[in-house]
């Protein structure tokens, strides 16, 4: 099977990656507050639930996945004490957009998200980050509910 080489790649702009909380905007996280590693997002569990039968499986699409957002503050900035307080303070966000750094990719919408955790501090004058984990849920299989 011949491929196409001369479909362009696309390209990627690490400035691009953002987390908006929606209901506290002074957390709101762009390029110039995060360390080399950025950004990720991992939507965990299934998209779709397989249920065995006697002789197959019944599929069960499912309406959200949970997920964990991994921000990679720098400690160096004030973005990262506002996130602290938050912590201290409550630790509850609310919805938050993630912009992802190929303009190829839609938003992601997430929902009910919290401060989960913080990574272990070094305080050694080598290391910048304050990286905070963040979990939620994705809404998807947005179809199975016109079928209601």
């Amino acid at each position: 099977m011949a491929s196409n080489p001369l479909v362009a790649q696309g390209t990627l702009n690490r400035l691009r990656g953002s987390v908006a909380v929606v209901d506290f905007p002074q957390l709101n996280v762009t390029a110039s507050f995060l360390g080399k590693e950025g950004i990720s997002l991992s939507l965990d569990g299934e998209a779709t639930t397989y249920i065995p039968t006697m002789t197959g499986a019944v599929t069960s699409a499912e309406p959200y996945q949970m997920i964990t957002l991994t921000v990679n503050l720098l400690k160096t900035q004030f973005v990262a004490n506002l996130y602290k307080n938050q912590q201290e303070t409550n630790s509850l966000l609310g919805d938050i957009v993630v912009t992802p750094d190929a303009t190829t990719l839609g938003f992601y919408n997430l929902t009910n998200c919290s401060i989960r955790s913080v990574n272990e501090l070094r305080f050694s004058g080598e290391d910048a980050g304050y990286v905070v984990t963040i979990g939620g849920y994705y809404l998807i299989n947005s179809s199975a509910w016109s079928q209601l």
